[in-house]
């Protein structure tokens, strides 16, 4: 097949343990899963209905790689979280198949331009200048279901300059991670390559040009980056 430009490369992760990257089709997130998180962002808790938003596959920052700080935007927000990696998809999951689609787990952080995110919920217009611009989605390595997978107990810990910033166990998910595939399978046919951010605890606060950032999901990932 021709094409009348160059074909972009495919946005892809490391995999621990493996020579194979993973390719990336699709980024989803999930906003207000963490309780206190919601309450500092003024919300009330609720399960009534999942908040979704996307980013752009090639928005990754990946093999620790440095990050920019984005234009437009005075005030850079931090939000660490799970990262699920899918090697199957469909739609209208049921929740008993959804582990059956999980490839592996990593961490990453979805950065928010808080301000722009604020005055967009003001005048109730979409998210997605705050979200989903270039290099707002730095993630680790994968690691594979095979090598290991979080529980309730593991640990979700961002430290900005060696200091925590932010910390919780999983088990502090409002929408757990089944529960979050099959929200999302009503919505979208999910498929091989997607991922899924999967929120963020309390502690989310601005970045600045020269932060080092170390992100951690238990041992079974990690992810260092730096603001430049």
């Amino acid at each position: 097949m021709s094409y009348v430009i160059v074909p972009h490369p495919v946005p892809s992760i490391p995999v621990q343990g493996s020579e194979q990257r993973f390719p990336v089709r699709r980024i989803y997130c999930i906003g207000r899963n963490y309780a206190e998180h919601v309450r500092e962002m003024g919300g009330r808790e609720d399960r009534d209905t999942p908040v979704f938003f996307t980013k752009p596959a090639d928005a990754l920052v990946t093999d620790g790689a440095d990050t920019p700080y984005p234009p437009a935007t005075s005030d850079l927000h931090h939000e660490v979280e799970m990262v699920v990696a899918l090697a199957s998809g469909g739609r209208d999951i049921a929740v008993a198949d959804a582990g059956g689609c999980i490839f592996g787990h990593g961490v990453g952080l979805d950065l928010t331009r808080r301000d722009q995110q604020a005055r967009a919920k003001q005048k109730g217009l979409p998210w997605d200048v705050a979200k989903a611009f270039d290099h707002a989605a730095p993630v680790s390595a994968l690691r594979a279901v095979s090598d290991g997978v979080p529980d309730e107990a593991t640990i979700l810990r961002l430290s900005v300059n060696g200091r925590t910033r932010q910390e919780s166990t999983l088990a502090a998910m409002l929408w757990k991670v089944p529960e979050i595939i099959v929200e999302l399978s009503r919505l979208f046919e999910l498929k091989a390559g997607d991922l899924i951010f999967t929120g963020t605890p309390a502690g989310v606060a601005a970045l600045e040009r020269g932060d080092e950032l170390v992100a951690e999901l238990g041992d079974l990932a990690r992810l260092a980056t730096r603001i430049t």
